[in-house]
């Protein structure tokens, strides 16, 4: 296993690591949409930030030596469902066919207040 770590998403706010490669793998951890400069979650809607925890998500597939294109899953955790429409606007703008395999959920409460959360896994 190696750990992927990169100044260019947010660091860890607990015990766990931004991914972890393992067996041509990258298993990114959910990504909030903070900004890695400011520490702080960026402002703005659901779009402002889901493209934020995208962002976040292809720098660290980027410091892993991979990027969205090889993504093979994802899951989007949602702090309202009724935001997923404008939430998948966003979204489709990151992947192209084939698209990834995707998860969407509602979630009671994301860290720090996010309205939105993503995790990816990706081949190398």
């Amino acid at each position: 296993m190696k750990p992927i770590h990169t100044n260019n998403a947010p660091a860890a706010i607990g015990p766990y690591s931004q991914a972890i490669e393992v067996n041509g793998f990258v298993f990114a951890s959910g990504q909030i949409p903070i900004d890695p400069k400011t520490g702080q979650l960026v402002p703005g809607g659901i779009k402002e930030q889901t493209k934020q925890a995208l962002t976040n998500a292809g720098n660290i597939l980027k410091a892993a030596g991979t990027d969205l294109n090889h993504v093979v899953k994802t899951t989007v955790y949602l702090d309202n469902i009724d935001d997923f429409t404008a939430m998948n606007e966003v979204y489709a703008g990151f992947f192209t066919e084939p698209f990834p395999a995707r998860s969407a959920v509602a979630v009671k409460k994301l860290p720090k207040g996010a309205l939105v959360e993503v995790e990816v896994l990706a081949a190398k």
